[in-house]
């Protein structure tokens, strides 16, 4: 393993707090083994980019929400009923939840206390939870949503729209809506059913459940059931012509907002969808997920599109010019790298942005366009290699450094080791960690498994020397 990027790791590891306890076990019938000892579960899970990200002491297994909003006075209200199970023996602990007013909590159907500290939200339970049990959460909460506003990122999170509200970001979001360990390693499952004023449409995650009107309501469902990290769940709220359809097997749904014109560049990349689909999963193996689908939205603040899981939305800048499908393979690479193999740390994020910045090279010799050789050339002609793109710091996590000189890295394996190699190394990693997460080092390692040979100096280069490398021949 390359010797800087298995310090920098074992680092994140102490970091977060990933020392063993070496003291032995203690015997049955021992005062620890018959009476647990309650502490509060961590208010992060320890990621060195963003300590306060998530909460320890437990694994969320399930969110259920329920939510009703209504544009016209931006209010917001839900239940939120998260199903998890104890990883310590907890007294208490937390979860994520920005500007929202929390109602009620109860805990295995029972009251307990809460408190807010900034987007902290404290629970308490009327008694302890041991180390393995499964528990049940169920949080009544209301208000109008906020935006969470980052120094490095800008605004994201729960936006209002003209007729509705987009909720979308990253690395955060999901907590401006609902209460969630907000962070990718705890990765769950999802039901979401919104409830918006008749005639709008209310869009998320997953295989669409159908609509029901109700006194001048709809209720929209939609259910995720591959485990998905939190950054990734999103609402959009607002007047969309909606596409359905079916793709072996599996729903595919699409949805353009109104304002767009219809049959213009956004529809016709959307119709492209399942196409491009097909061919990555050519390059990178099964398509991991139980739905197809894409969402445009017309709002110049979205100037970025994002690989929600099973449905990416995108902003409508990209379809101003023509129906751009290369942003549309970025974001289908991200099912596979991102979504359904998912960074532990956001450190790594090159793992998500490095493959699907070269799956646009695939898709555009795919189409006739400049080859995978030469998108590499132009790359890395103008490539500033002062930047790394392995542990980019915190404000470099969406630079050129991870998506295109990752991009660049990805490229320079497959010269090194061959296609076959190659190819093999990508459906070998995608199968292998499917729908869990993943870090830099394992995917050297898995790498270097499957080509059998020593890629030190490779990674070691590309990733985060500080010069050009060499071009493998």
């Amino acid at each position: 393993m390359n010797r800087r990027i298995l310090a920098a790791v074992a680092v994140a590891a102490l970091a977060a707090g990933g020392c063993t306890d070496s003291s032995p076990d203690p015997g049955p019938g021992s005062p620890q083994a018959t009476k647990p000892d309650f502490q509060p579960g961590e208010e992060g899970v320890g990621d060195p980019y963003f300590p306060k990200y998530g909460n320890g002491g437990y694994d969320v297994r399930h969110y259920k929400l329920a939510v009703r909003y209504d544009p016209s006075t931006d209010g917001l209200t839900g239940t939120a009923t998260i199903t998890a199970a104890a990883t310590d023996d907890l007294s208490s602990f937390n979860l994520d939840l920005v500007g929202l007013s929390v109602d009620t909590v109860k805990v295995n159907g029972t009251a307990a206390e809460n408190k807010r500290e900034d987007a902290e939200l404290v629970i308490t339970p009327a008694e302890g939870i041991v180390k393995d049990a499964e528990f049940t959460v169920e949080i009544g909460y209301s208000g109008k949503p906020q935006a969470i506003q980052s120094p490095d990122f800008g605004e994201g999170g729960f936006l209002h729209t003209d007729d509705g509200a987009i909720a979308l970001g990253q690395p955060e979001s999901a907590s401006s809506w609902f209460p969630v360990n907000d962070h990718p390693i705890d990765k769950a499952t999802y039901d979401v059913e919104a409830t918006v004023p008749e005639g709008l449409t209310a869009l998320s995650n997953g295989v669409p459940g159908g609509n029901t009107d109700d006194g001048g309501w709809t209720t929209w469902k939609w259910s995720e059931k591959v485990p998905m990290a939190s950054y990734l769940a999103f609402l959009v709220v607002g007047r969309y012509r909606v596409e359905t359809g079916e793709h072996k097997g599996k729903p595919v749904f699409t949805a353009i907002q109104s304002t767009l014109p219809a049959g213009g560049p956004a529809d016709l990349a959307m119709e492209r969808t399942v196409e491009i689909a097909d061919f990555l999963e050519t390059q990178f193996g099964p398509y991991p997920f139980e739905a197809y689908g894409g969402v445009v939205v017309d709002d110049d603040r979205i100037r970025y599109a994002l690989e929600t899981q099973s449905r990416p939305v995108y902003g409508g800048l990209f379809f101003k010019q023509g129906p751009f499908t290369e942003v549309v393979a970025h974001e289908l690479a991200h099912q596979w790298f991102g979504d359904s193999v998912s960074i532990a740390q956001w450190r790594d994020i090159w793992l998500n942005e490095g493959f699907a910045s070269y799956a646009e090279w695939l898709w555009s010799e795919e189409g006739g366009g400049p080859s995978v050789q030469e998108s590499f050339q132009r790359e890395y002609d103008g490539m500033d290699w002062d930047k790394p793109t392995a542990d980019p710091g915190r404000a470099g996590l969406f630079g050129r450094a991870v998506y295109k000189r990752g991009a660049l890295a990805v490229h320079a394996l497959r010269l090194e080791v061959g296609d076959d190699d190659f190819f093999r190394i990508l459906k070998t990693w995608t199968a292998e960690k499917r729908n869990g997460n993943a870090t830099t080092a394992e995917f050297i390692t898995v790498a270097e498994r499957v080509s059998g040979d020593s890629l030190d100096d490779l990674f070691d280069d590309w990733l985060i020397g500080e010069t050009a490398p060499a071009i493998p021949k």
